[in-house]
């Protein structure tokens, strides 16, 4: 079994917690139980997620809008695609299956999904890349609410204070990194940690400047990794990034360890919480100011092969009234993401600027199974090699890379 993506959107279920998810649901939405069975329709559907419990009143909108019943079934993250495996193995798949988006092909590719065309649904009008992601040999597996990516935080007064401006090139952030750098503060800060979530918050630099997954081995590759190792040698980003997951990184920030970081729409609660923090975020930079090319996050919602057409057509139409434009807003607002749909996503920037950068960036963001559709991880676990060889200095960047690429799979 290929290891599922653990992306950046799966910590909003950690980072976040039931407390904010609630608190940001619509308030048409908080008279329903947060238990895990749904009392009012008339055919039961199972859903099944690595979800809060206390998201399920948003479920519960939609069965009662299909007229459906509901039972919610709350797995780890972690052990997921183990256990939808071992289902499909089995026959007793769940009727709706939550699914990260990266693993979205892999399953498809068991065969344990069914065509969502078949219910009438599309990804119209949504982020290309969104629609990407859920697509196996042209046939659309999967919807997608809502989606993130990740984006440049900076802290509003440290760089009103040093006279700097939020970068758009690498040559500005370099620069900018450097002034920013005083005392127990860095200028910057990302996650360069050994796991999917460092390869994660490297891909903006890597596909941004070229890089391909096919052959990360490539001068484009070398010259991304040369810039954020230089970040590290010019003392301008913690040797310890190494070591850093995404909420850590989060953490240096809030405690002004750090002026600027790279991070995701996930992490707003924590940071709105802080006392005296000030900040605000931009698209994260390219080495021509061009725009960005990130990762996308988010969950994808199915309709697993149950053999039932009858629950399967109505699973369908339960899925249809997640993606709605509606409930794309729901839960956007729960969980700290942007909606899919594109114009949805641009009203979504205005009414909420805070979340701005990241509506602007995941119009050019990328689907990570895009090129190697269910082969990706075997690509991410060479990328986040190769950085690491960098970084700790066991071998120079085009090293490192050749390295990364040459690892027996």
């Amino acid at each position: 079994m290929k290891p599922s993506l653990p992306s950046t959107s799966r910590r909003i279920r950690a980072l976040v917690g039931a407390v904010a998810v609630v608190a940001a649901i619509p308030l048409v939405l908080t008279g329903c139980s947060g238990s895990g069975a749904a009392s009012s329709g008339g055919k039961t559907l199972t859903i099944e997620d690595y979800y809060a419990a206390n998201y399920n009143p948003i479920y519960k909108q939609c069965a009662k809008t299909v007229d459906a019943k509901l039972t919610i079934n709350h797995v780890a993250g972690a052990g997921l695609i183990a256990k939808v495996l071992q289902q499909a193995s089995s026959r007793s798949l769940p009727d709706v299956l939550m699914l990260d988006n990266p693993d979205v092909q892999q399953i498809a590719a068991s065969g344990a999904l069914s065509d969502l065309g078949d219910y009438g649904l599309d990804a119209s009008g949504d982020v290309p890349g969104v629609k990407a992601a859920n697509t196996y040999k042209g046939k659309l597996y999967g919807l997608q609410p809502a989606t993130n990516s990740i984006a440049l935080y900076y802290n509003k007064k440290l760089l009103a204070d040093a006279g700097v401006k939020p970068p758009k090139t690498w040559d500005e952030l370099q620069a900018a990194a450097k002034k920013l750098t005083s005392g127990s503060t860095y200028g910057f800060a990302m996650s360069n940690i050994n796991t999917y979530e460092g390869t994660w918050q490297f891909l903006p630099m890597f596909w941004s400047n070229g890089g391909d997954e096919k052959d990360i081995a490539t001068p484009e590759a070398a010259q991304a990794l040369e810039f954020v190792e230089g970040l590290q040698n010019d003392g301008s980003m913690s040797k310890s990034s190494i070591n850093w997951a995404q909420a850590d990184v989060n953490s240096q920030f809030i405690a002004g360890k750090a002026a600027m970081m790279i991070n995701g729409p996930w992490q707003l609660p924590a940071l709105n919480a802080a006392k005296n923090l000030e900040f605000d975020s931009v698209p994260i930079p390219t080495r021509t100011g061009e725009a960005t090319v990130a990762p996308l996050g988010g969950e994808a919602f199915t309709v697993p092969q149950t053999g039932n057409k009858d629950t399967m057509t109505l699973a369908g139409k339960f899925v249809g009234c997640l993606n709605s434009v509606k409930m794309q807003k729901v839960i956007a607002g729960a969980t700290g993401n942007v909606p899919t749909n594109i114009e949805a996503g641009a009203a979504w920037a205005t009414d909420h600027p805070e979340v701005a950068s990241f509506v602007t960036t995941v119009k050019t963001a990328r689907a990570r199974t895009g090129e190697l559709g269910p082969d990706w991880p075997k690509a991410a676990t060479k990328i986040y090699t190769a950085v690491q060889l960098a970084l700790t200095g066991k071998a120079d960047p085009e090293a490192a890379l050749k390295q990364a690429q040459s690892q027996s799979q």
